[in-house]
Formats: C-alpha cells, structure tokens, sequence
C-alpha cells in the first residue's frame, strides 16, 4: 500500500525494535543470536500490541465520556484467524515492520505464518461475527463480542486413507499474546440446585438454592480498527471451579471426588462443540451455552450499573445481539438478574429486556433449530426453566386478542413444545423476548416469514427485516490479497479500503485490454502460491493455467460437495469412455471439516479422496482434470485458496442456504460464481448482473412445492437421463472403491432408492450442461477477465461495513465516536 519506504531511522523502527528486543530478554528471556521465525512470534506480537494499548484505553474513555450506547454481540463462534496479521494490516505496519525483522534475518510473513489460527469458531457463524467487530472497531462504533475461551477449537482435521480423523486443535500451545488477562473482574455463575418461593418476597421472585458454583475468567482479545483509532476488544470467558476444588469434599477424605468436580467445572470452556449424541454431551453442551450468556449479561449488568446506577435507562445504553439460538437463554438470565437480583416487578424488566435483546437467525433446517429438554433444563438451570414458563404463559394468554389464532397455531407459537419429552424451542423464546428478528440474506428473511414462523410473522410484522452479509474488506481483500490491493489503490486510489462502494470506478476498465492483464496476473500469481500449498499439503500437481474450480466450506449434504463430485464424475467418464475432452483444463479445489458425528458428510469426504486418487493417477485424465482435498480448513487457509480461484461453487439446495459468505469473499477477489438461487447469490446475481454469473438448479419454490405434492421421484431423472445413469452406477459397480466394495452404495440408494432430499439428481443436469458453458467462456480471456472484473466491481454490497451500518441504524441504534487517529506511540524499552 503507500506506506512509506523502510526508514531504518525513523522513530518507530526505532521503537519497535526497542519492544522487540526489550521482549526477547525480559518475556522471553533470550537473547536474539538464532531466533527462529515462530520463537520471535511472541516478542513481536506483544511489542506490537504495546503500540495499541494506550489506545484500547482511550476508545473505553472516549465512550465513556460521550454517555454512548454499547451493542454487546453474543456468539458461541468467533473465527478470528491469526491476530498479528489482522493487527498488522490494519496498523498499516506492514513494511515498517518487515524491514525491523529483516535486521534479525527473517521476514514478516514467515513470523505471520507460524502463529496458529485462534479456534474458536467452526464455520460461516464464527467468521461472520469476526468481521462485524472489525467492521464495528473500523466505524468507531462501540461494539463488543462476548464468547467462549475455548481450550481447544473445533477440532484439527487429517486425513487417513481418505477418512477424515479428529485430532486435538492445541491452539494456544504456545501462549495467547493478545490476550489481556482480566481476574479482577470474574464472574461467578451459579448451576443446578432447586428453587423456592420465599415467604418474604412478592411476585415472581425466587430463591435459588443449593447451587453449585463456576468461574468465568476474562480474558480479553483486542480488535483493532482500521488505521487503530479505534480499539475495541472481544471478551473471553474461561471456566474455572470455584476453588482449587471443594474442599468439603476433600476434607472427607474423598480427593479424587475433588478433583473431579474441578475437572468437570473446567470442562465447560475445554471445547467448543462438545458432542450432543450421549446426555453427557447434551448436558456439557446446555452448560456451555448459560455460561456464556450468563458472563456475559452479568458482566454487562455490571458495567452498565457502574455508569448509571439502575436500570431505569438500561434499553437506552444496551444492545444485545444473539447471534443464532445458542446464546438465546439470555433472555431469561437478563430476567433473572433483573428480578431475582436487582428486585425490579416483573413488567418493567420484560419491558427492559424486551427493547434490549435482538436475535438473527441464521438456518431455516428445521433440526439446527436448536430445543433443550425440559427435565434437562429443570435440573441443570431450575430457575431458568421456571422464568421459561412464565414467559411462555403471558405470551400464550395474549394471543386470545387474535381470532385467527386457534389451537393448532397455539401449539405451534408455544416456547414450550408439547409430547412425550417435553422441550424449549429456543429459537420461539428468542422471537418472543426480541424487538427485532432478522435473516442474513434477502430470500432467507422472507422464508422465515413464509414458511419458518409464518405465525409469528403474521402476529409481529414489524419485528422482522433483513440485514443481508457481509464479510471485512480490510481482512478478506487487503490483507488476503495484497497483489490486487496494489493494483485497486494503484487504479482508483485507497479509499475502497473504507469505502467499498468506491470499487464501481473499476466498471470503466473491465473492458481495457491492458487492466484486463493486470488483473489476471494478479490472479496468476495467486493461483502459483496456492499451487505450491496444494502440491506440499497433498501431492497433487496443479497447472496455474488450468481453471481453479474452487469449493470451500463446511462439508454438509445441503451444500451439496456430492452434487460437484457427480459433476466431476462425468467429466471423467467424458475423457475415457467417450474421448470427449473437456475445452478447459480444471483444477478443482475442495477443502472443509465434517462434524465428528455426521457419517454422511464424512463419506462424502472419503469419496471425494477416492475420486481424486482415480483421476489425478490416470495420464489420460490428469493434464484435463484434477482433484484436491486441502485439510484442516481454517480462516489461514482460506486467505489462500479464495484469491486464487477462478470459479466459486455455491451450489446448495435452494432454499437451505441462510446466506453464505465464502461467495462474498470469492467474488470480492474476482471468481466468478456457480450459484444456485439460493441465500446471498440471489443477492450477487442482481449485483454482478447475472452475464457475469451463473445460475442453475430448482428454486425454492419449485423444490417446496414439489415436496408438498410428492412430485419428485429421482428415479425416473435416473431411467430417462444416460448421464445420470452412468454417474450413479458408478456406485454400484465400486469404480471408485475397488479394494472397498460397496462402500458408496449408500450413495446410490440414499439419491434413487429414496427420497434425495437434497435434489442432486434434479439439479444435476443443468448443473452438468452449464459447465460446458463454463469451459466455453474461460477460453475466450477477454470475456472471463472482463466477468472477473466486474465482480471485484460490484461486490462492495457486501462489505460488512454496510451490514453493521444497518444494524447500528435499524436495530441497535448505535452511533459512530471517532477520535483522532494518533501516530503509533515511541514508548520506552522495557
């Protein structure tokens, strides 16, 4: 970027290389002789982070003073990748600070490189909530995420023989430089026991008793906005027993019992997304999700009455935003702590809790819709469950206003979902208890309406709007992409960092023949690095020239990496059984986890290795076509893979997709997309301009009508289609699992013999037939340079910057406080 040359003379060399050294023999306790590029990772990320501190403390006082309202974001999941990086780009330290680490013999990206990704988050969830802090700190708008201090994160991903293989994620073996301590200010979070009415308290309060006892300890983790005028911080919460361990347990002579009472107590921050398939894990998992939530509104509660001393403006200086179910029982621990400790009558802390929770959705599968049982609930959080009910009682007493709620509509509309094993929908608590509910795409917002919860739709209209995605530039394009960053601020000038919607200066030049170069060397040198990873990481030799077919997400049927495999599938058959090459050269890309218990997905898994070790073997095949499985898909990973694809597959079941921003993040880096009407590429193709995207496949309404009236049998696509013949016999006659036999029949019977739920066999045809469309258009480079283009273009929608604008404005109401952006301090050596 237009940084300043390296300055070996300049003040904050000097400084830097003070903190650095000062680190390395006073932290560390090392001398600098033979350092490598990870053992100086800790001195350079925490002299990084003293330039920031002063700042950090300054953004606080700055809100402070101004009597700002503060929005509180609560996630189970936040994926922020590697901090140093993040920091470092938005510090604009880039250049300054690798010209500091080559006096010591190595290079910035080589330290940015061996620090572990933070794990905590899985998917597009954890991801999305990373880039609305930054995008919040970049506005200077007082935003804060609440979450987890997971020991572990989801789980490191290997492959065996082409089974994916869980192993430990041990992200903080080497200590959590950004991480601010804060044991001062421990929560005390209490769980289980029983509850009482007491004889000298009124109304809906209760006396929790005999409660077991865990401690949330902060640990802060700072985001920095761009140009760090702004320093807001995400706030950790880790587990710990309430002493070493109980010591009346231990005083009867039973330590083992001890022991594991404190072990089971820190179990709730160990991992993130315990396995729910046994009650052990069920109970971990509920556990997991009130200590988050209570941290946080405890903390929040705390922090607010500091400033204000009650309640009474409390809705005026709070948001709380649940991003998804998981964070929903902050609702009736807001409750609690407003009534049971704070003594306010129920009415007005409904009132307060009502105008201060706001929950967004973020699946319309009906079983991600998370229920908790009630005898589960009734043992783990008695009063909680108690506050549920009431809850749901005043809410069910005030739908006899409305004629057109009868009984069938009750029972759908009740929190509390009636049967054998009662449970708590979590996801009608959050719709109840919030004055706004929102979707994260266009057609996703309006299937909530129609088809998730039409009824509540139907009684609260006003509650419900769409706030679509969006991803962080300054992450997504200008530190994943520096070689196109150069070229954007070289073309058009460097306000697109903060203003996205400058990239429409691009539209001009998609049509320059010498622009069009530019940028498609850019995408080469892209497509060279990421080359070099998949040969190092797989074995698999890819061309650069070739197409990079890129899929990148988490592995589930909805998002249909089958329906690309049976794409790839007939590609093959094309060259060795009908010598019918294809015009373009593919590489094709696929990397993603599966959850531990998802069978399915993880055969899935298995046959895409399977299918790769044919083709990629076959020297009739392999300069047409490959395939790779890149493991362990992370956020370090992806800033990898996304600026070097050429085509983006976006391909789930229409309808199923919330929104997506793996699509965001491509087409902001120049892929072109291959969508289904579905989620955020309904929302890309009107942006792009669908001649520069392509469309296939079933609409949801199609597909939802289809389901109703039993219209789709895939057998008959089978009998009457060739294609998909050959494709699926595949299954059945084990060409890809020779030494396995029938190891993907399962395949075949799951896609013809049953019901194929998720409309491969429908969409397969299209989906085959516009790929030669595809293969068509790559060869013609001006006309795919110019697709490319204008989707850089055009992506500046889905800035997240614009997302949390809307947010602030229609949900929040929270406002922007800049201060002035202070030149980073020269502080003393240590």
């Amino acid at each position: 970027m237009s940084q300043a040359n390296f300055d070996s003379s300049s003040a904050l060399v000097k400084t830097l290389r003070e903190r650095i050294e000062g680190h390395v023999r006073y932290t560390i306790v090392r001398t600098l002789d033979h350092l490598t590029p990870a053992e100086l990772l800790l001195p350079v990320s925490l002299a990084v982070r003293d330039l920031f501190v002063d700042q950090m403390r300054a953004t606080g006082e700055r809100y402070r003073r101004a009597g700002a309202k503060h929005l509180y974001y609560l996630s189970m999941e936040f994926l922020m990748g590697r901090l140093l990086g993040d920091t470092v780009c938005n510090l604009r330290l880039n250049e300054v600070l690798d010209g500091v680490l080559a006096g010591y013999g190595t290079r910035l990206d080589q330290v940015l490189e061996s620090e572990p990704d933070a794990g905590l988050g899985n998917g597009g969830l954890g991801r999305l909530a990373a880039c609305f802090l930054e995008s919040l700190a970049t506005l200077d708008m007082p935003g804060y995420g609440y979450g987890i201090d997971y020991e572990y994160g989801m789980f490191r991903q290997e492959i065996g023989n082409g089974f994916q293989r869980e192993k430990p994620d041990r992200w903080k073996i080497s200590g959590t430089p950004f991480q601010i301590q804060r044991p001062e200010e421990a929560i005390v979070i209490p769980l289980y026991g029983r509850v009482e009415k007491s004889r000298d308290r009124l109304d809906y309060r209760q006396d929790w008793l005999d409660y077991q006892v865990v401690i949330g300890l902060p640990n802060d983790m700072p985001v920095v906005g761009y140009n760090g005028r702004t320093v807001n911080y995400l706030r950790l919460f880790q587990a710990r027993s309430s002493d070493d361990f109980d010591i009346e347990i231990f005083n009867r002579g039973d330590y083992i019992r001890a022991v594991e009472q404190k072990i089971g107590s820190e179990n709730i921050s160990r991992v993130l997304y315990p396995s729910d398939s046994a009650m052990v894990g069920k109970e971990l998992r509920l556990v997991q999700e009130y200590f988050l939530v209570s941290c946080a509104v405890r903390d929040i509660a705390r922090n607010y009455l500091a400033q204000y001393g009650d309640f009474s403006r409390f809705h005026e200086k709070v948001a709380i935003q649940m991003n998804d179910t998981h964070p929903a029982l902050t609702v009736a621990e807001l409750m609690r702590v407003l009534v049971d400790e704070n003594n306010l009558a129920w009415e007005d802390a409904w009132e307060i809790t009502r105008k201060t929770v706001a929950y967004t959705n973020h699946t319309l599968l009906p079983e991600a819709l998370e229920k908790w049982g009630v005898a589960l609930m009734e043992r783990v959080l008695p009063r909680h469950m108690q506050i549920i009910y009431t809850i749901n009682f005043n809410f069910l007493r005030t739908l006899n206003a409305y004629s057109w709620v009868d009984g069938d509509k009750v029972r759908k509309m009740s929190v509390i979902e009636e049967g054998h094993d009662k449970n708590v929908r979590m996801a009608h608590l959050a719709i109840v208890a919030s004055h706004a509910v929102n979707g994260v795409s266009a057609l996703h917002s309006e299937l909530i309406k129609t088809s998730l919860v039409p009824e509540f739709a139907k009684l609260w209209p006003e509650k419900f709007s769409n706030k679509t995605n969006g991803v962080a530039p300054r992450r997504w394009l200008l530190k994943t992409n520096p070689h196109l960053s150069r070229l954007l601020s070289e073309s058009i000038g460097e306000d697109w960092i903060t203003d996205l919607t400058e990239l429409k200066k691009l539209e001009p030049m998609a049509a320059d023949a010498a622009f069009q170069e530019r940028f498609a060397e850019v995408k080469y040198q892209n497509k060279l690095r990421l080359s070099r990873i998949i040969r190092d990481e797989t074995g698999v030799i890819s061309d650069p020239h070739s197409m990079f077919d890129v899929q990148i997400k988490r592995i589930h049927e909805y998002k249909r990496q089958l329906l690309n495999v049976l794409r790839v599938i007939h590609d093959y058959l094309g060259i060795v059984e009908d010598n019918r090459p294809p015009k373009t050269p593919r590489t094709i890309v696929f990397a993603g986890k599966a959850a531990p218990g998802y069978w399915a997905a993880k055969q899935i898994i298995k046959l895409i290795h399977n299918v790769a070790a044919v083709i990629n073997k076959d020297p009739k095949v392999n300069q047409l076509l490959r395939v790779a499985f890149l493991p362990d898909y992370r956020v370090s990973l992806a800033e990898s893979i996304i600026p070097a694809a050429d085509l983006s597959e976006q391909i789930s079941t229409a309808g199923m997709e919330a929104s997506g921003t793996g699509n965001m993040k491509l087409m902001m880096n120049g892929a072109v997309t291959m969508a289904t009407w579905d989620g955020a590429n309904i929302e890309i193709a009107e942006e792009a301009g669908e001649e520069n995207i392509y469309v296939f496949g079933l609409r949801a309404e199609q597909i939802e009508q289809m389901q109703r009236n039993g219209l789709y049998n895939p057998r008959e696509y089978y009998d009457r289609d060739p294609r998909i013949k050959r494709v699926l016999d595949c299954f059945t006659n084990d060409r890809f699992s020779r030494s396995e036999p029938g190891l993907f029949r399962w395949i075949f019977d799951e896609l013809i013999n049953r019901e194929d739920r998720f409309f491969h066999i429908a969409d397969l045809p299209q989906y085959i037939d516009i790929n030669e469309r595809v293969d068509t258009d790559f060869q013609d480079l001006a006309k795919w340079r110019r697709m490319a283009v204008f989707n850089t273009a055009r992506s500046h929608k889905f800035s997240s910057d614009r997302t949390i604008r809307e947010y602030a404005s229609d949900i929040w109401q929270i406002e922007s406080y800049p201060g002035e952006t202070e030149p980073l301090p020269e502080t003393p050596p240590l």
